[in-house]
């Protein structure tokens, strides 16, 4: 989501206690904390500052050929109208220009004023039915091209989300990758449409311009370079205003990150309860106010800037036209071009303008759309890379997964999350993992799930390495229940069904899932039980409890019915009855499947059949249970400090 913080950097301790309120926002700081320091992946920034008119000119070419792929792509009949029309508009254009040559030509000849009217009936009748012809088809070309745009914005966000949804789930952990996404996810998608947009209204500004080049090449020749040096200064400072822009956008997407984050722990029922228990709104305003008077004056900075460059080019392009006007008036009187001509001449002055003044707004918006385009193209190609190789096809079943000398590390962290670990889990074995906080348990579990590839070592299905299988085929086999599961905003039932969707057997496995979760009365319960929408952004939306989405989570993950099932901490937000009927349930009716269990809760792994102790990322000790409380470490620590707790002053010796 946009609002996600992914920068690993602490958070700058503040002075300055926490503003009221009421209290105006305060002047912008003179040096920016620690958090709002441009990150190094935006180091490229300057290298685009530095590019020259030239080079944006080259890039034009390249920008109108990967935009008219797009749309092509997107709808080949609007792309063909919309180009078709636009060129055949072109042509009547130059032809009702050459045709008031004509009507001026009669109408400034000499003899009687009827006369003249009547000579000029023909050359006025062809402008009027060139004009009439060429706004409907501009009219015909504008709604092609207004087709265009939700058609090239559905592509392109299939492919974003088709490749976020499948790359490794290790990018996600990745702050680059992040900002990468924020930037597609955004602006680059929204510039796909506009690019398209941007290069259909280029080829009507350059059809019309060549309209009136012929048009004005058959009056002067000297008239057509004139019109383009006069067109130059403007076209300048768009494209620099563009990029001025750019940059300034891109050099603070983190910040701009950050004030989105904050905008939505101040303004959202998730965090509104604790927001007021802890009276943090004067915190969090005051590191709003904080970042957004930073933000705000970047904003005046560019605006300052580009309002600048604007006037250098207005003020140039003025003097230029100023140019133009004088030599057509020298012309004139050397005789060069007739009088009639002229009147033709300054009508088609005034249309060439006005076709460059839409090919240089086109120009500026393909090369600014260009380069958040850029931003989007990067990233899908980024995340191509990012996409796990599926070589192979995964096995289609197996007897046990084994895992020899596994090891993970995570993006920049000093130690690997997972160090060398050996383990297997046999079908009809339920394994458990134990260990402190941070002790690896959750990657490893992501590891068994092929969730995360392993830096080094193997994991094997019945003896075969599957590093190089298709992991989403892997997935087929695999079910997770997570205590860090997400609200989906879908109907009780939907939310069970999605955990295995392709299957078509109706609701009584549904029902059986939920039992097994003990969900069913508390879904049966609901105001439209199975049918309830769980959201309640929508009309008619129900909220659950933290314990109840747990057992919808625990329900769709029975409902899967994996040959492995990794359950983590899968009773954390449970009460007592809920917590005994899932692990009942867990331990019992569930011969064929491997279990992979992680818990706090010591007592609800005294019948697995062994039990892993981790620490650091290295499997410590090893066994069943009455063989780790034999051997009096870690683990029968951790037990006895447990069970100390539910012997007190019961009467029964407190063995801790």
């Amino acid at each position: 989501m946009p609002f996600l913080d992914r920068n690993r950097r602490a958070d700058a301790p503040s002075a300055a206690p926490p503003a009221s309120p009421s209290a105006p926002p305060p002047a912008p700081p003179t040096e920016d904390p620690e958090e709002l320091i441009p990150l190094p992946w935006y180091a490229h920034a300057d290298a685009l500052a530095a590019v020259a008119l030239w080079k944006m000119a080259r890039r034009l070419p390249g920008l109108v050929t990967q935009a008219m792929r797009l749309a092509w792509q997107a709808s080949r009949r609007d792309t063909t109208l919309a180009i078709g029309l636009n060129l055949a508009a072109g042509v009547l254009t130059a032809l009702g220009l050459l045709a008031t040559t004509g009507v001026a030509t009669a109408l400034l000849a000499t003899g009687p004023t009827p006369d003249r009217l009547r000579a000029s009936l023909p050359a006025l009748s062809l402008v009027a039915g060139a004009t009439a012809a060429r706004s409907g088809l501009t009219s015909a070309a504008g709604w092609a091209q207004a087709r265009l745009t939700p058609q090239v914005t559905a592509v392109v966000e299939w492919r974003l989300y088709d490749l976020t949804t499948s790359v490794e789930l290790s990018a996600f952990d990745d702050a680059g990758f992040a900002d990468d996404m924020e930037r597609a996810s955004t602006r680059g998608t929204d510039s796909a449409a506009m690019l398209t947009d941007h290069v259909v209204d280029f080829i009507t500004g350059l059809v019309g311009l060549a309209a009136v080049g012929v048009t004005l090449t058959v009056l002067h020749p000297l008239l057509l370079p004139l019109l383009v040096v006069a067109a130059l200064p403007v076209g300048w400072a768009a494209v620099r205003s563009a990029r001025q822009r750019y940059l300034s956008l891109h050099q603070r997407v983190t910040r701009r990150r950050r004030v989105w984050m904050l905008q939505h722990l101040m303004a959202n029922r998730q965090t509104a309860a604790e927001v007021r228990a802890n009276t943090m709104a004067g915190f969090l305003l005051n590191r709003y106010r904080r970042v957004v008077a930073v933000e705000t004056a970047a904003d005046l900075d560019v605006v300052r800037q580009q309002t600048l460059t604007r006037l250098a080019g207005a003020a140039l392009g003025g003097l230029a036209t100023t140019g133009v006007y004088v030599v057509l008036g020298a012309l004139i009187l050397r005789g060069a071009v007739p009088l009639a001509a002229a009147a033709t001449a300054v009508l088609a002055l005034q249309h060439g303008g006005g076709a460059m003044r839409i090919l240089i707004m086109a120009a500026n918006g393909l090369y600014e759309d260009g380069l958040y385009f850029a931003d989007y193209t990067g990233f899908l190609q980024r995340a191509a890379e990012r996409r796990p190789a599926a070589d192979q096809p995964a096995p289609d079943r197996f007897t046990e997964i084994a895992l020899d000398r596994v090891s993970f590390h995570y993006p920049e962290a000093e130690r690997p999350a997972v160090d060398e670990v050996s383990l297997s889990v046999r079908r009809g074995q339920t394994i458990a993992l134990v260990g402190e906080n941070g002790s690896g348990k959750t990657s490893l579990a992501r590891l068994i799930a092929a969730l995360y590839r392993p830096d080094s070592g193997q994991i094997r299905w019945d003896g075969r390495d599957v590093s190089d299988a298709d992991p989403e085929q892997l997935r087929q086999h695999i079910g997770v229940i997570t205590q860090e599961y997400w609200h989906w905003p879908f109907t009780a039932r939907t939310n069970i069904v999605i955990g295995r969707h392709t299957r078509a057997d109706g609701d009584p496995p549904v029902f059986e899932a939920a039992r097994a979760a003990d969900a069913h009365q508390m879904i049966v319960d609901l105001p439209n039980g199975y049918h309830t929408l769980l959201d309640r952004m929508f009309a008619g939306g129900h909220e659950l409890s933290g314990g109840q989405w747990q057992r919808l989570a625990a329900a769709r993950g029975f409902y899967r019915e994996p040959a492995l099932l990794i359950c983590d901490e899968p009773s954390a937000s449970l009460d007592a009855r809920a917590e005994h009927a899932i692990f009942q349930q867990l331990r019992t009716g569930r011969e064929h499947q491997a279990i992979v269990l992680i818990t706090h809760r010591l007592a609800n792994i005294r019948h697995a059949d062994l039990i892993y102790v981790l620490h650091e990322g290295r499997v410590v000790e090893q066994g069943t249970h009455g063989e780790l409380m034999s051997a009096g470490g870690t683990y029968a620590e951790l037990f006895e400090l447990q069970a100390s707790g539910y012997l007190a002053g019961t009467g029964q010796p407190d063995r801790a």
